[in-house]
């Protein structure tokens, strides 16, 4: 699929340094999250991470530490994305299936899981209560139960950034995780 929002008439396109690929300008943020010998590490994925599940996949393979390694990705501070990769396959967790409507990661994820598309009108979407797709137990191993992580999900006051801290805090890399996000900031 195409890296950029569906439907979107007069997509903006800036070319990400990092991978020379173009991508979308959306608002959010990728971060890698590893954990080696039990200590956290956050770093920045390119822009391009945002709008294509393959590239945020290879980036996070191509990290190849001997520990645990997942993306966060925070895709136009709509919804979120946990991508972790493994040997016997991808793990991925989708937030809000709704958005898979308007937003091609979301429906690459969705096709990966092997899940319809939601038929949904896109101009009812604020109508629809979101639901997640995916694996819940995908942070079980980091200290993150799937019925904590499923309380998390059902907070949808919450903005899709305030819901990876609440992840970064119960898993505990949530100081490694602010301080990247202010680096990305600057």
């Amino acid at each position: 699929m195409a890296a950029q929002r569906v439907g979107d008439k007069s997509p903006s396109v800036t070319t990400s340094g990092a991978s020379g690929a173009s991508s979308e300008d959306l608002d959010g943020f990728a971060v890698a999250v590893t954990r080696e010998e039990g200590r956290w590490k956050c770093r920045a994925l390119t822009s391009a991470a945002l709008t294509s599940l393959a590239t945020a996949e290879t980036e996070l393979r191509e990290l190849r530490s001997s520990g645990a390694v997942f993306g966060l990705l925070n895709v136009d501070d709509e919804f979120f994305v946990i991508v972790r990769p493994a040997p016997a396959g991808t793990q991925l967790l989708l937030s809000d299936a709704t958005m898979a409507v308007d937003y091609d990661i979301a429906a690459d994820v969705l096709e990966a899981l092997n899940i319809e598309i939601p038929d949904i009108d896109p101009d009812e979407l604020d109508e629809v209560e979101p639901w997640e797709e995916g694996d819940l137990a995908i942070l079980a191993d980091m200290g993150l139960p799937e019925p904590v992580l499923a309380v998390i999900l059902s907070e949808t006051e919450l903005y899709p950034d305030e819901q990876i801290e609440e992840i970064a805090q119960r898993c505990g890399f949530d100081d490694v995780l602010s301080s990247t996000l202010d680096k990305l900031q600057k």
